[in-house]
């Protein structure tokens, strides 16, 4: 990935052109796409300009049929592509079957570089497009792309503020500065030889001001010219850029050159002979004439397409400020005429012309129509760029402004960097002329992305202020309805239900058949989050593929939140399901929003679930890919702080689950925040501190004793219970238990009763342990049933626990089985600490083979050191997970370090994954 920066003129698009001739012999293979200001709509225009190339590159078979969704807009090669998807009249769904074809024929090309000239006029959709692919770069491929940060929205990076460098990707920013003195002289020396002197390359470098393009025109002239006298180039006046190098050139034109030179800066985009001709007003044989003289003169080029441009943007600017004003005037009129005869007709063009005239009601009419064309093409990043010309023009009546505002609030809601939108859609509501129904529209559509995306509970406050401004509009008051009843900080879940019955009613008389289908869709939610066993059977009934896009919309987002709840209610096999089942639907229903999110909810499936062995990698993709959603952020540090935590790495995992208590800071998840104390709360604990964790763990219980959310306490309530024991709250522990038994006698909810059974235990354990036993076994089959085999190890340790003094034989097996479990699972610092209890009871536990003197090769304990030190534990992490003295700990670092002839930071290196897991030889 290469970002090439520099200003107008300062060689990066030469720059590209030598880097990638050189590659071409090194078997690269190249494709350029140009961005330009007024493109017609084309959906990822200049990537599809790009890829219109790549025809004798693609395999003869065995291209994926995504590639299909691209043969509509590369025509010439439809022979070679695969049959085009069926569309789903859907913006997202288009959007995505787009760029998965992009990626699936970027991937059959093989070694391919894409290079995209001057994205600072790209339109959103390819910028977003680019985002992806550069996020996610296929094999064998290399992306380029020119811009100019001065022409940049304001505060904007080339590819938006979400773009992160992939891991393990290659690449750089290249940002070209001016030419120094020696540098133009090297230049002069290469144009002009011998004759390129001191005195001539110093007047260069002033002329030029160290601009690369300026100085070529100045050696152009020179040596077209036969000029070398330095008193002449003197004289001239000195420019302050390319302006007045441009203009040289012009007045040495003949008349017919200039007409055509004047034809192609009106027109401002490649244009054929036969077009100039017609703007200029010439017959064929004056506009050849005036064409050659013009190429001659190299004020025009010829394009690989056989069209006629300029040689540089700047240089059409110059061009046409150089036409006097009627001249200016006749040729855009003859220009709207021209392009008036084109099929079909290139509506962005007139309207550019049409302005031009000076005739701003027609330019709306031909702006509106390039909207409805570019959406209806799917090019909803050109769509976009359109309507914020007609926002941002002066005069616009409102009606006309509403519309706007309304389709680009639309629009924008499909795209991918959350902080754009929240900006953009911010930025249209703040206009004071927007109707209060217009307004509530837009409000709705900002509200849904900061909740869905942003987890933001200002989110809410803006939909409860939309459902006021949609009052005569209940089908959309009605979709802010359901969401607000999603709530459920500051009070709001008391209303849940309200709201919801609210909604229902709203639209139940209604006209728009969608929303009375779509509405009720949210009540399994609610039944859901309340531990409702008659939520599941309803699930069937859900409309699914033969639903029209907003309901399926509306159903796959209820499939997905409903898998999130099923999680925390530890119905695990069937929120694996669920997710499956989302992932499918998501190609249909195009609810681009939520892609990411089912992933980060198998991901989370697979932590409990024990599978544990590509997990942060996985987890480090998702985050890459999507770097804007918080809840990714926090899903992420919380599995790494867990995995550190249980291999004794207790330093690092205060501190991914401090990451992650930063990431949610503000978040309107109840959830996030009870997992987050459930972690940091089992962190402190484990470090000996019961007080600091009791005051981590109270106010997240508060939070669930409040919203009586007891099916949903996910891993919190046993920890807040040992550590209110441990802080001598029996009584209040005893309250708690009360309170969740009465709660949950009617509730489907396994994972919380495998939690309350852990609890009644840990009541129980110094004075009935007995008893306590009893439901400590009771726990641990429950979290059998449930899937989760760390809990169940967990279970088994506090059973053996609770059986030492009853019966030591009978502790012994449960800590053996729960060591296993650790062991397993590659809970190390579990493991260790269940081995070390079992030596305390006098059970000699297995020992890694070898022999008693180990020379120069590790022995077990240093072996397991070594572990601990490859994962990043501290001294004292050692110490507490192999229950060891911090001396004790100092020689055995010492003489590991020793041993494998390495220091601390590079001990991974001298410690391949196989010799850890027999060989004690150092590698």
């Amino acid at each position: 990935m290469v970002l090439i920066e520099g200003e107008a003129g300062m060689g990066k698009s030469r720059l590209v052109r030598e880097a990638t001739a050189i590659l071409k012999t090194e078997g690269w293979r190249v494709v350029t796409g140009f961005c330009h200001p007024l493109r017609e709509p084309l959906p990822y225009g200049p990537v599809v300009d790009a890829l219109g190339k790549v025809g004798p590159w693609l395999p003869a078979t065995g291209l994926p049929p995504t590639a299909g969704a691209l043969a509509p807009l590369l025509p010439d090669l439809a022979d070679r592509l695969p049959a085009a998807p069926a569309t789903l009249g859907h913006p997202g769904a288009l959007r995505h079957q787009l760029i998965q074809a992009v990626r699936s024929v970027l991937d059959a090309v093989g070694r391919v570089i894409l290079v995209v000239e001057d994205l600072h006029w790209a339109d959103d959709a390819t910028r977003e497009l680019l985002l992806l692919l550069a996020r996610d770069l296929p094999d064998q491929f290399a992306l380029v792309v020119t811009y100019r940060a001065e022409d940049l929205p304001p505060g904007a990076a080339a590819l938006g503020a979400a773009y992160r460098p992939p891991p393990g990707a290659g690449g750089t920013v290249i940002r070209l500065s001016p030419l120094t003195e020696n540098d133009v002289a090297d230049l002069a020396g290469a144009a002009l030889g011998a004759q390129a002197t001191p005195e001539l390359c110093a007047v260069l470098h002033c002329r030029s001001e160290g601009l690369p393009l300026v100085a070529e025109e100045d050696l152009i002239t020179l040596r077209d010219q036969a000029c070398r006298d330095v008193r002449e180039l003197e004289r001239a006046e000195v420019p302050t850029g390319l302006q007045e190098a441009v203009t040289e050139r012009l007045t040495s034109l003949s008349p017919t050159g200039a007409a055509v030179v004047d034809a192609a800066a009106v027109l401002a985009v490649p244009a054929t002979e036969a077009q100039l001709a017609e703007i200029a007003g010439l017959d064929g044989d004056a506009a050849a004439e005036g064409l050659i003289d013009a190429l001659r003169m190299a004020v025009l080029r010829e394009t690989d397409t056989g069209r006629y441009a300029f040689r540089h943007v700047l240089a059409q600017q110059v061009a046409y400020r150089y036409i006097p004003g009627p001249r200016r005037a006749r040729l855009h009129r003859r220009a709207i005429d021209e392009l008036q005869t084109h099929d079909p007709v290139p509506l962005v063009q007139l309207a550019h012309h049409t302005l031009a005239t000076g005739d701003r009601r027609g330019w709306l009419d031909q702006i509106e129509q390039a909207v409805d064309q570019a959406v209806t093409l799917g090019d909803t990043g050109t769509a976009a760029t359109l309507l914020h010309r007609i926002l941002d023009h002066p005069g616009v009546d409102t009606e006309r402004r509403s519309q706007a505002a309304l389709a680009l609030a639309r629009i924008v809601h499909y795209g991918v960097d959350y902080a754009v939108t929240v900006r953009e859609l911010g930025s249209v509501l703040d206009d004071p002329q927007l109707p209060d129904a217009v307004r509530g529209e837009i409000r709705l559509g900002l509200g849904l992305v900061m909740v869905k995306v942003g987890a933001d509970p200002a989110g809410f406050r803006e939909l409860a202020h939309a459902v006021d401004e949609l009052a005569t509009q209940p089908h959309k008051a009605a979709l802010a309805m359901v969401n607000l009843a999603l709530y459920e900080r500051d009070g709001a879940a008391a209303h849940a239900w309200d709201w919801q019955d609210r909604a229902e009613r709203t639209v139940r008389d209604g006209a728009d058949e969608m929303s009375r289908r779509a509405a009720p869709i949210n009540r399994l939610i609610l039944m859901a989050r309340d531990g409702d066993a008659a939520v599941w059977p309803l699930l069937d009934r859900l409309p699914r593929r033969d639903a029209a896009g907003a309901v399926l919309g509306h159903a796959t987002y209820a499939l997905y939140a409903l898998a999130e709840v099923a999680v925390q209610l530890g119905h695990d096999r069937r929120a694996r399901a669920l997710v499956v089942e989302v992932g499918a639907l998501l190609d249909h229903a195009a609810h681009g929003r939520i892609e990411c999110i089912p992933r980060v909810v198998e991901l989370r499936l697979d932590l409990l679930a024990g599978r544990w062995t590509r997990l942060e990698d996985d987890y480090a993709a998702v985050a890459h890919a999507h770097p804007d959603v918080k809840q990714i952020k926090v899903d992420r540090a919380l599995c790494q702080g867990h995995l550190a935590f249980v291999q004794g790495r207790r330093s690092l995992a205060h501190d991914h689950f401090a990451t992650a208590a930063a990431a949610a800071r503000g978040t309107s998840e109840v959830d996030v925040s009870i997992r987050i104390a459930a972690a940091l709360a089992a962190f402190r604990l484990a470090e000996g501190d019961p007080q600091a964790a009791w005051a981590i763990a109270e106010p997240a219980l508060s939070m669930v004793r409040g919203l009586r959310s007891w099916a949903r306490t996910m891993d919190l309530l046993p920890v807040a219970a040992e550590a209110a024991l441990a802080c001598g709250h029996h009584a209040l522990v005893e309250r708690l238990v009360a309170e969740a038994e009465s709660d949950l006698c009617d509730r489907d909810a396994p994972a919380a009763s495998a939690e309350l059974a852990v609890v009644r235990g840990l009541l129980l354990r110094a004075t009935e342990p007995a008893r306590a036993v009893e439901h400590f076994a009771e726990a641990q089959h429950r979290w059998q049933d449930v899937g989760r085999p760390y809990e169940v190890a967990k279970a088994a340790e506090r059973r053996g626990e609770a059986l030492t003094c009853s019966s030591p034989e009978d502790a012994a097996a449960h800590l053996a089985d729960a060591a296993h479990g650790f062991t397993e699972l590659g809970a190390t610092g579990d493991a260790a600490r269940c081995q070390h209890r079992l030596r305390e009871l006098g059970v000699q536990t297995a020992r890694r083979p070898g022999r008693r003197g180990y020379g120069s090769q590790l022995s077990p304990r240093e072996l397991e050191v070594a572990e601990l030190l490859v994962g990043g534990a501290t001294n004292q992490d050692i110490a507490q997970t192999l229950f060891l003295s911090s001396r004790t700990v100092e020689k055995h670092v010492a003489r590991v370090l020793a041993k494998l002839r390495t220091e601390r930071k590079d001990i991974q290196s001298r410690l391949p994954h196989a010799d850890r897991r027999g060989s004690h030889e150092p590698a």
